[in-house]
């Protein structure tokens, strides 16, 4: 009985040493990391398909699949465009795509981008801002990692019923607007602007309670807006700015590993992407114009320079405003804006 008792303490033991041995020698599986990423526009959208879904895989890829990343776009319970902003600080969700201009007020330094005729491409927009946000934006995004900064292409102003080639063409005329400076634009060109949804414009436009609307190409084909318009003008009127973000605390408490991959497909490398993107995403719109025969006048870059030059009192305005709101370097931000998107132009 001594001696079987001796033997399975040998064993035993042996059995302990090997366990030890194999447990220093084999690391512990990696414990997943779960990510929600929230934005304001449907999944069927090309930011959606070609921006926010291949980058949420690229991270998973990256990471060996260490990372789990779950999108969240309009309609779900995280889509809505006036929240981004809020619930990615709070920590609601990790990573959010937002509007700048969504709820107003949060971030009238990166909004002078969108004041008119200042740019003519996504392409230069988009870098520009990435240029400027260290110096000028950065006090905007406090509690959060941007991960980039990016632009639309310039839109265009469209009609039904009337064609469009002045400024003084613009006069009476109810216009469907997108932001607070556009806005503005069309109140010193003597026009009404109108908010409405994008979704409502069809409608809107179809019983005539507005005229016309100002939009890029991909929103003419997103929301079928060709079969009720007539005329456009290719002005590069203005763009809109967006934000990507993530909630900073978050990103610090992630292994470095996991930081590095992110950064690794953010920041230079993502913004140089929005160009082509927007490039891309605009074809169909202008291939629905097309289709219908709908005529299509292009300001030329003198053209352009007049309307500028002509809407220099609704520049003057909007910066004096968000002067006053506290801004106190706006014109120091605009004119470097400026300089920044004659670089890439």
């Amino acid at each position: 009985m001594k001696r079987f008792l001796l033997a399975a303490a040998a064993t035993l033991a042996t059995s302990l040493v090997t366990s030890l041995a194999t447990a220093t020698l084999t690391p512990a599986l990696a414990e997943t990391i779960e990510l929600k990423l929230s934005h304001f526009l449907p999944a069927s959208h090309p930011t959606h398909t070609d921006f926010l879904e291949p980058w949420a895989r690229e991270l998973e890829e990256q990471t060996n699949g260490q990372v789990q990343v779950t999108i969240f776009p309009a309609g779900s319970a995280f889509g809505h465009v006036a929240k981004q902003y809020d619930q990615v600080r709070a920590g609601v969700v990790d990573i959010s795509h937002g509007l700048t201009g969504f709820p107003r007020g949060r971030l009238p330094r990166t909004l002078i981008m969108d004041l008119p005729f200042l740019t003519k491409s996504a392409d230069a927009a988009s870098r520009a801002l990435w240029d400027l946000y260290p110096e000028y934006l950065a006090e905007e995004y406090v509690g959060l990692k941007v991960l980039a900064l990016h632009a639309h292409n310039p839109g265009l102003i469209h009609s039904r019923g009337k064609q469009i080639k002045t400024m003084a063409d613009l006069e009476g005329l109810r216009l469907r607007t997108p932001s607070l400076a556009t806005s503005m634009m069309l109140e010193q060109l003597n026009a009404t602007p109108v908010g409405l949804p994008p979704t409502q414009v069809y409608e809107n436009l179809q019983k005539g309670v507005i005229d016309g609307n100002l939009f890029p190409y991909d929103g003419v084909h997103g929301f079928k807006l060709a079969e009720v318009l007539d005329y456009h003008l290719d002005a590069k009127a203005y763009t809109t700015s967006f934000y990507f973000v993530m909630n900073e605390k978050k990103y610090e408490a992630l292994p470095e590993d996991i930081r590095a991959a992110i950064d690794a497909i953010s920041g230079d490398t993502l913004v140089a992407k929005f160009g082509p993107w927007w490039n891309k995403w605009d074809e169909p719109g202008i291939a629905d114009v097309k289709a219908k025969g709908n005529p299509v006048l292009a300001l030329s870059d003198s053209e352009r320079a007049e309307w500028r030059t002509a809407l220099q009192p609704t520049t003057d305005k909007y910066l004096k405003d968000i002067e006053e709101s506290g801004v106190a370097n706006a014109r120091e931000i605009y004119d470097a804006a400026v300089k920044t998107i004659a670089k890439y132009e």
